[in-house]
């Protein structure tokens, strides 16, 4: 776990400027060196000018305690160490200065200049000295020494601090630019975990509502059936023995089918628990795995519109007045088409049951070039003691489920009472 901006701000603890104690002991402790390397070296140079002892310590005290100021101001560091270069005070505040101006994110130019400055400076300090001692007879080398001992000493002060600073602040930016893209790469991550968390979530709803749609239109037309069948069962059992009979063997056969299909789609559930458990590693392929293969059993197995004239026949059965009329060439379509447009039918006319008992229906399909249209209107509903109302339930959710099969392949759907009382629902899926 990388620490971010934010908390590396708040881990800044030092005083004033010092982003930590440990860093401001440190320029204390070189700056006190310094105050005490230039009060030392003031007392010579004094004397050199002529000044009081006393005022050439506290000039030296003053300039090196500047040291204190070296990360804040380097500039200005390095500026009076160039100033004192001349009364031959200030090595370790030179050497120092350079150093941390070299580290700061200051423009290459400033630093080359002041680098130059303090080589000049020094270069010059050096071969004056150098040439005073020479004449005073303390050195009696020849008089190739003093550009050479200049030259070297100007170097030796100035090139290792400043090659040195360079490389410390270069790596320091390095890491910091790695510690930024590893924010970067963090941030991103979690809010990729975030986005792989809510399209779980989208998968997982869109599933569960899959398998109820799945579950309604298998189940809940035969069951409707059924109940209507039950109902007349009741309503003829002694007027109409035979009719009866034939009314409980339709229930029967209602029931068998429905349980048939609903242990179809239970067991290819149950079958995609073994594959949820495998896939459970990656949560989006483990949202929809049974549901999935159970929308593709269903696909493979589903109904057809070759079976459009069973499924108004079961409904004719059942007592409803039903007409089936088809226009255009017959020919097959996709299993997906297929499939929507016998649930749209399936589903139109287990509303007319539950709400239109009695009620005449026409059934109307269409076979175009591009698409295929179907269309269930049926008239009001006759006065309410005129049929047998069977008082089937109505759960609100079928409409919901037609329009989302349709809109799914690209087609359009459309559902509303007639003008004289009825309802219709209309479909147009494209044939592609």
């Amino acid at each position: 776990m990388t620490t971010t901006g934010e908390e590396r701000t708040r881990a800044l603890t030092g005083p004033w400027w010092w982003a930590r104690w440990r860093s401001a002991v440190l320029d204390g402790s070189l700056a006190l060196v310094s105050a005490v390397e230039c009060g030392a070296e003031g007392i010579p140079f004094a004397r050199d000018a002529g000044v009081p002892v006393s005022a050439g310590i506290v000039f030296g005290l003053i300039a090196g305690s500047v040291l204190l100021v070296r990360r804040k101001w380097p500039i200005a560091v390095v500026l009076v160490a160039i100033a004192i270069t001349p009364a031959q005070m200030g090595f370790l505040m030179g050497i120092v200065g350079l150093y941390t101006l070299a580290a700061c994110e200051l423009p290459r130019r400033i630093i080359v200049a002041l680098a130059g400055m303090s080589l000049v400076g020094t270069m010059i300090v050096t071969f004056v000295r150098v040439r005073q001692d020479m004449a005073r007879g303390d050195l009696t080398l020849g008089d190739w020494f003093v550009p050479f001992a200049s030259i070297t000493t100007s170097l030796g002060l100035t090139a290792p601090p400043v090659l040195l600073g360079l490389y410390v602040g270069a790596r320091r930016r390095l890491m910091e630019s790695l510690r930024e893209r590893a924010d970067s790469l963090e941030r991103e991550l979690q809010l990729l975990a975030e986005r792989a968390e809510e399209r779980a979530e989208w998968a997982r709803n869109e599933e569960r509502t899959r398998i109820a749609r799945e579950m309604h239109d298998v189940v809940a037309h035969r069951v409707s059936l059924m109940v209507v069948h039950a109902a007349a069962l009741q309503a003829v059992a002694r007027k109409d023995p035979e009719k009866a009979v034939r009314n409980a063997a339709l229930v029967g056969d209602m029931g068998r089918q429905a349980l048939t299909e609903l242990r179809e789609m239970l067991g290819v559930l149950r079958a995609g628990e073994d594959a949820v458990r495998r896939a459970a590693a990656v949560p989006l392929a483990a949202v929809g795995v049974a549901a999935a293969r159970a929308a593709g059993a269903a696909d493979e197995e589903g109904p057809c519109l070759s079976e459009l004239e069973e499924l108004v026949g079961q409904s004719a059965a059942a007592g409803m007045v039903v007409d089936l009329s088809v226009e255009g060439e017959v020919r097959s379509y996709a299993a997906e088409v297929e499939q929507t447009a016998y649930r749209v039918v399936q589903e139109a006319l287990t509303n007319v049951h539950k709400h239109a008992g009695g009620a005449k229906t026409y059934v109307r399909l269409a076979h175009r070039g591009g698409e295929i249209a179907m269309q269930v209107e049926n008239g009001p509903p006759p006065e309410p003691g005129s049929a047998s109302a069977a008082g089937l339930p109505s759960g609100g959710n079928g409409l919901v489920g037609m329009r989302e099969r349709v809109l799914a392949l690209g087609g359009v759907f459309v559902s509303g009472p007639t003008d004289v009382g009825g309802f219709r629902v209309s479909a147009v899926i494209p044939a592609v």
